[in-house]
């Protein structure tokens, strides 16, 4: 099983990540084409740096020609506009990490909402589940806000995240991590910072507001100086993508990356480090091992009766829920009340995910009520390897028991998008995925 560990000793923040992304082996141009795809007038500039003697990635994003102007700034000239102070978002409380560059462009007398987010991510050229992930970060966002201000997520405005600069974070970081094909994310306890924070609203505490909720069951701790060192988005990326926080774990090293943030700190390196390798040692959670066999983990179970829904929205509203990170979804025919015919709907979620999940199927579906509860899942370890076929690479996807293949299957997608592009048929395909695969194995 192929794993990612984020080492956060300095904390997290959007652009680091990139940085650690890139420095990992991600490749730049990738992380270019995601910013000219979400056309927002934005560009990467990416360079190397030192931190502490180490050699590290910096990312910066600049927004229509202008790099992000420091923190300081941009509170200074909000002050001077009392007509923004009413709007909710991340820079009413708190600015971007403390020690780099704040992230944000001229003050927006209106900032952008979630539904303006969602559109602006899903007519992009990127991949569906890089969408939904990029999605269900800001979503993450916007649902700390929201319970910070006592709002509504869709009444939250993200001055700070929504602004162009964040969006290249939030947008690149999703389909960075896509492409490393990492089949489960780790993270260490992360350092906070301490101190203060100055904000629109007056000077706060380390961790912000928003922050500090984002990070609700997460380990966290504070040293070194007084600066705030997780910022929202760098938080609300752990938030979405890891599953489990532990001490490194055990695992065949295959490369690693450092990501740099803007300021030096005279006692520590001002670096995030991500390090990716194949799990090798048995054990579980509470040795801080990683499983090669397989992987117990509490998930949600939400159900739901429908019996005055049409199938071609029920299947939409299918689809939906998986898009929006849903681990399965499946529905089967039952007799109503009334001996009426209707669907058993089924979602399999992350524990974190299931409120957010159920308000998808109220959205989408016609039902009065969600049942949820707690069940234990046992997974087979798996990783991806890619074979290549007459049309072009398709990704096999590979289950392990006991450090033998127990399973293997091409991806549905990788062959869909190569029948239709050159017009044969998708059965052809997947079995030259799977002979090709087979072929690999003996030779």
């Amino acid at each position: 099983m192929r794993i990612a560990y984020l080492d956060c000793f300095s904390g997290i923040s959007g652009d680091m990540f990139l940085g650690a992304l890139i420095d990992a082996g991600v490749s730049p141009q990738l992380l270019q084409d995601t910013v000219t795809a979400l056309d927002i007038g934005a560009k990467l500039e990416i360079s190397r740096v030192a931190r502490g003697g180490i050699a590290a990635t910096k990312v910066d994003v600049y927004a229509n020609g202008e790099k992000d102007r420091p923190r300081e700034v941009f509170l200074a000239q909000r002050k001077r506009d009392p007509a923004d102070e009413h709007l909710h978002g991340d820079a009413d409380h708190h600015g971007r990490h403390s020690h780099e560059n704040a992230h944000d462009t001229q003050p927006r007398r209106h900032g952008r909402g979630l539904t303006a987010i969602r559109e602006i991510i899903g007519k992009a050229t990127i991949s569906d589940p890089a969408k939904a992930t990029a999605i269900r970060i800001f979503e993450s966002l916007g649902e700390a806000e929201a319970e910070i201000h006592a709002t509504s997520i869709e009444q939250v405005h993200f001055h700070e995240v929504g602004a162009v600069d964040a969006m290249a974070d939030i947008v690149c970081a999703a389909v960075g991590a896509e492409s490393l094909n990492v089949d489960e994310w780790f993270c260490s306890p992360l350092n906070v910072g301490s101190g203060t924070v100055q904000c629109a609203h007056g000077t706060l505490p380390v961790p912000a507001p928003a922050t500090l909720r984002l990070l609700k069951d997460a380990p966290v701790y504070s040293s070194g100086p007084q600066v705030e060192l997780v910022t929202p988005t760098g938080a609300a990326i752990v938030k979405t993508l890891s599953t489990r926080f532990t001490s490194f774990p055990a695992m065949k090293i295959d490369k690693a990356g450092y990501g740099a943030g803007t300021r030096e700190f005279p006692d520590l390196p001002n670096l995030l480090r991500l390090t990716i390798g194949e799990a090798e040692t048995k054990g579980d959670a509470e040795t801080n091992e990683v499983s090669t066999t397989t992987c117990n983990e509490k998930i949600t179970v939400l159900e739901a009766n429908l019996d005055d829904l049409s199938p071609q929205v029920l299947a939409y509203a299918m689809e939906r829920l998986l898009a929006e990170g849903a681990l399965d979804v499946f529905s089967v025919p039952v007799q109503m009340k009334k001996g009426r015919p209707g669907a058993l709907l089924t979602v399999l979620a992350k524990q974190q995910d299931a409120n957010r999940l159920a308000k998808t199927i109220f959205a989408e579906t016609t039902t009065l009520g969600v049942r949820s509860r707690e069940e234990e899942r046992q997974t087979l370890s798996r990783r991806w390897q890619t074979v290549n076929t007459a049309w072009g690479p398709v990704r096999i996807k590979i289950a392990n028991m006991n450090g033998s293949v127990s399973n293997y299957a091409p991806e549905y997608e990788d062959c869909r998008t190569l029948a239709e592009t050159h017009s044969v048929p998708l059965k052809e395909v997947i079995q030259q995925a799977v002979q090709a695969y087979i072929k690999g194995k003996k030779s």
